[in-house]
């Protein structure tokens, strides 16, 4: 075969480099014989560069490229000239290769798709044959992106003072939360490891061992339902501190998203980033992790409605519950059909209804209209600043089903309304702190922590973590940018009694929290640090950075939204022989 090496690549050549004799290797994105002239697309991972052949000047060359197709390996050698009809779509648009020499590395087969951006080929079929789905320069500039973020991830670390630590990826199941994925022992039969959903107990071992400050880009495993921005493998960024408060570790990070977004981005990301509370983010977004890029802040209406004639209003102040809504500008003009697919939307997120008031040319309509009385009329155009044309939604129910429901609707209208589109390219980062320490299980009428059970409750609740434990704060923070959580930490506990303590209301007996966590409760006895930090979310920054909202774009080899990986038929059956080793029998239910 004869081969040269490329000199060059593709996409990094200019108009400086005219004149020079050069060789590239690649793979042929298009070929155009125009009979005076073949034209050659050739595309490697910097970009595309126009090779020209002259069948008059070069016969043997011509007959070479009329074999060639798309996506068949080359090499090419010849002079960079100046092109005469400039390409102004790529940066190699101002010149072309004139050939002196060209041969074929290796042919291709047709692929099954075309490889170019625009594909339209389903996701399926691409995931199927994906190593030609990631020659898309689409895909590639995602995936040269989170190799610049592992680099910045390394160097600010090492900056910083931090030790890059590899834990363990056998480790002991310990369910709390989603679902273990679990791997057989063939020596230990019958017992398991789980791939871990997190290596949080081991990084919080490195802090009692002395290492003040570790870091880690590692993989995690948590066996759940998945959405488009959810993987069952993804990577985290890791971090822990010791001997710091949870101001330190909020400072620590700001920094490190000013790097990123400055070196990738050039974007400067103003510090420091907004913090709100849990309680403050959902009664005026209906969200933990709210999209600040616009408004449609909500109103809590219980003391304007506290006189109400509207019966449904009355039962929820009564029960203790929330009446909220937002004003959506220049609404009005929705038709009956828009507002009853919203309305059937909030019924997904377990609100029994949604009520609307209209103001436009100086009446008010709606399906709550005839209850209102004149002065509740005057204080709602007051509260929302209502404008004619603007419309309200409200719910009415218990905080947190009113305040999530609401929260959807907010979404889905300014997706529906183009507002969300006209904020992209702009990135509001803030803390979202002081969530709940508990959350209360209705199916299992049980306290399960809202993060984990290693979160520190805030000093000032430790005195009602027996008395009333459902008020208990935690030190905890979520990073969030344009609605998306994007990483989540909290200072730990680092007391043996209050860890035990912390077990016994998630419902753990002694002997349960000492089989599961026993050598984490030993561990803390022998002189562990006030600790904490946080986990990032590695895969979902880079959606942040290349602006997809689809989590596969931005791995290499990415499962579907049922946990298949197509392009290798995973998971499959495994021989009997391999599970007889294990000491395993499959049970399939019909």
């Amino acid at each position: 075969m004869n081969f040269q090496k490329r000199t060059t690549r593709c996409g990094i050549l200019n108009s400086s480099n005219i004149g020079e004799t050069i060789t590239v290797n690649g793979w042929v994105a298009s070929n155009r014989n125009l009979g005076g002239l073949i034209f050659i697309d050739l595309r490697d991972r910097t970009g595309i560069l126009q090779l020209v052949v002259r069948p008059d000047e070069e016969p043997q060359l011509a007959e070479i490229a009329k074999n060639i197709r798309s996506e068949f390996v080359i090499w090419a050698k010849g002079i960079v000239a100046k092109r005469e009809n400039p390409n102004n779509k790529i940066p190699t648009g101002e010149i072309e290769v004139i050939l002196s020499d060209l041969g074929i590395i290796n042919p291709s087969e047709l692929p099954p798709f075309e490889i170019e951006d625009d594909t339209n080929a389903s996701e399926e079929l691409r995931l199927k044959y994906r190593y030609l789905d990631l020659r898309r320069p689409y895909l590639q500039n995602k995936l040269i992106i989170r190799n610049k973020l592992y680099q910045i991830v390394h160097q600010f670390f090492y900056e910083n003072d931090f030790v890059e630590v590899e834990t363990p990826v056998l480790m002991k199941s310990t369910p709390e939360g989603a679902r273990d994925f679990l791997v057989p022992s063939r020596i230990h039969k019958g017992k398991f490891y789980a791939l871990p959903q997190s290596p949080q107990i081991y990084k919080q071992i490195l802090m009692i061992s002395g290492y003040d400050r570790y870091v880690q880009i590692v993989k995690c495993f948590r066996d759940e339902d998945l959405r488009s921005d959810r993987q069952p493998e993804f990577t985290q960024i890791d971090c822990e501190m010791s001997f710091v408060e949870q101001e330190d570790i909020l400072n620590m990070f700001e920094k490190f998203f000013v790097r990123i977004w400055k070196e990738i981005l050039d974007v400067d990301v103003p510090v420091p980033f907004p913090r709100l509370s849990y309680k403050t983010a959902m009664e005026r977004y209906g969200s933990d992790k709210p999209d600040t890029r616009f408004g449609m802040e909500f109103s809590l209406l219980n003391q304007l409605f506290s006189n109400s004639s509207f019966q449904v209003f009355q039962q929820t102040i009564a029960d203790g519950g929330t009446i909220a809504g937002f004003k959506v500008e220049n609404g009005a003009s929705l038709s009956r059909k828009q507002i009853d697919f919203f309305t059937d939307y909030v019924k997904k997120y377990g609100a029994k209804g949604l009520a609307y008031i209209k103001f436009s040319n100086n009446e008010v309509s709606g399906s709550i209209a005839k209850f209102l009385s004149s002065q509740e009329i005057d204080e709602l155009k007051n509260t929302f600043k209502l404008q004619d044309g603007d419309l309200i939604f409200i719910i009415s129910d218990k905080w947190a089903k009113c305040l999530t429901a609401l929260g959807a609707l907010r979404l889905e209208v300014a997706r529906q309304n183009g507002i969300i589109e006209s904020v992209n390219g702009k990135y509001n980062f803030l803390w979202v702190i002081d969530f709940p320490l508990f959350d209360w299980d209705e199916e299992e009428k049980r306290f399960v922590a809202m993060h984990h059970p290693f979160t520190s409750p805030k000093l000032e609740d430790l005195e009602i973590l027996d008395t009333n434990p459902a008020q208990a704060r935690a030190i905890a923070h979520d990073i969030v940018l344009n609605g998306a959580e994007i990483g989540g930490g909290s200072i730990r506990i680092h007391d043996s009694n209050i860890q035990s303590k912390m077990f016994n209301l998630l419902g753990l007996t002694q002997d349960e929290a000492t089989e599961k966590f026993g050598f984490l409760l030993q561990a803390l006895k022998y002189g562990a640090p006030p600790h904490g930090g946080i986990a990032l979310g590695l895969d979902r920054i880079v959606m942040s950075l290349t602006n997809t909202d689809n989590i596969r774009d931005v791995i290499a080899f990415p499962k579907t939204t049922s946990g298949m990986s197509l392009m290798d038929n995973s998971p499959s059956e495994v021989s009997t022989k391999q599970l007889n080793e294990l000491g395993i029998a499959v049970k399939i239910e019909e």
